[in-house]
């Protein structure tokens, strides 16, 4: 037997056959598709009094909420980020044709990210606590503030016995969490690998402390229109909430079984800036252009197989400007040829999860040859200098192409991903 026989090959093609999300825009992948293309906002003003005195009075909650979807009993038991993750986890499982499907639970794997956990849990709890007593503290508490609550649940939910992991690089997770399970794929470890992002943070806590660290949109009198990549009116991201999941397994066990396939994931790149700050990005853009560099060396690529980039642009004012830069070095004379959204104008800030959800939208943009618009680009920043696409959707040219989804989180986490048209 050969050390590929045992180890995998990392040749082996991975491909997307199904997905699943719960978003600001739409309880379903469908209708979150749907609503990208017509270039929706999903951010609103919060109701309800404990929003009142925060410097930030609007998100981007979900539009279906997991109660309407889930038994009361079982979303009881989860952690709101679970709760999210199980209805996207369903759909994508239902979406793969995979229902029916007898996998060797030995072959199937769980990569499911958050950028901070059972949060909510552990707050209102401990609110909980201080106000009716220790006796009123629920037993479920440590399963649902655990980081890995989401994936552990979705891997019981599947019964899936070759691995179950909580990719956790702040806003970076999500993304991580699609290169960790490609690697579980091309190593041999698994045949189907259930992957993806999940986060609830939307509470007074969070909201303030990101509003303390000026990271916060405050546009309070306009939420839809506060999230504004690339434009020079950005003051800082939205908020966001939801989960979005993936079914990627070895091209060989897809056809075998005659699954749909939506495009391949072709290739991963992780980096980390190192450099002196925690929050802000290396403002040349030298870690993420070598993540992107390395997810298409990765998937066998250049610059000019590259159509477009779902970039992470997340409305702030540095960040985005580190990121075109990062993309026009990384593709050089190729970029006039690339057209580049950020699904964040619409959806907020999906921290943990905003990889996932972004990388269902360039697996869509490959399959249905359709790029989303950015909304709120009114006026673009002169340092961009990028073919943003705006107004309506970007029809992609027929043939082979590839796609990049960047994703990057406080710490100088980095990872590009690369899908390819099958």
């Amino acid at each position: 037997m050969s050390t590929s026989d045992i180890h995998g090959d990392r040749r082996t093609k991975v491909v997307v056959t199904g997905v699943g999300a719960t978003t600001p825009v739409g309880g379903t992948a469908p209708s979150t598709w749907s609503a990208l293309l017509a270039g929706t906002s999903g951010v609103r003003t919060l109701e309800g009094e404990w929003a009142i005195d925060l410097p930030v009075t609007f998100a981007a909650t979900v539009a279906v909420e997991p109660s309407e979807v889930l038994d009361r009993v079982e979303a009881r038991k989860l952690d709101r980020t679970a709760q999210f993750a199980m209805v996207a986890a369903r759909e994508a499982w239902a979406d793969a044709g995979l229902t029916d499907v007898e996998l060797d639970p030995e072959r199937l794997g769980v990569s499911i990210a958050t950028g901070i956990g059972g949060a909510l849990t552990l707050l209102n709890t401990w609110d909980l606590m201080r106000e009716k007593g220790a006796r009123r503290v629920s037993p479920h508490t440590i399963p649902m503030l655990m980081p890995n609550c989401a994936a552990a649940n979705v891997g019981i939910e599947f019964k899936a016995r070759a691995g179950v992991h909580t990719p956790v690089a702040a806003c970076a997770s999500g993304a991580e969490s699609m290169a960790q399970g490609l690697e579980m794929i091309r190593s041999g470890a698994a045949d189907v690998v259930i992957v993806g992002g999940t986060e609830a943070c939307i509470h007074p806590l969070p909201l303030a402390a990101f509003a303390a660290m000026m990271a916060l949109s405050r546009r309070n009198d306009e939420p839809s229109r506060a999230s504004r990549p690339w434009d020079k009116g950005r003051d800082g991201f939205v908020m966001g909430e939801g989960a979005a999941v993936l079914i990627i397994e070895s091209y060989e066990h897809a056809k075998a079984r005659g699954a749909r396939m939506y495009a391949e994931v072709a290739g991963a790149g992780v980096t980390s800036d190192g450099s002196d700050s925690l929050v802000q990005p290396d403002p040349t853009g030298a870690g993420a252009s070598r993540a992107m560099t390395a997810a298409l060396v990765d998937a066998g690529a250049t610059p000019a197989d590259v159509v477009h980039v779902n970039a992470h642009a997340t409305s702030t004012p540095q960040g985005d400007i580190a990121e075109a830069l990062a993309i026009r070095t990384t593709l050089g004379d190729s970029i006039d040829n690339v057209c580049v959204t950020s699904t964040k104008s619409m959806t907020g800030h999906l921290l943990g999860a905003a990889g996932a959800i972004e990388s269902i939208a360039v697996v869509l943009a490959i399959h249905e040859r359709r790029v989303p618009p950015t909304i709120n680009l009114d006026d673009p920043d002169d340092e961009v200098n990028l073919d943003i696409v705006t107004g309506s959707p970007r029809p992609l040219r027929d043939g082979p192409i590839v796609a990049l989804n960047n994703s990057f989180g406080f710490g100088g986490h980095n990872v590009a991903l690369a899908f390819r048209s099958i």
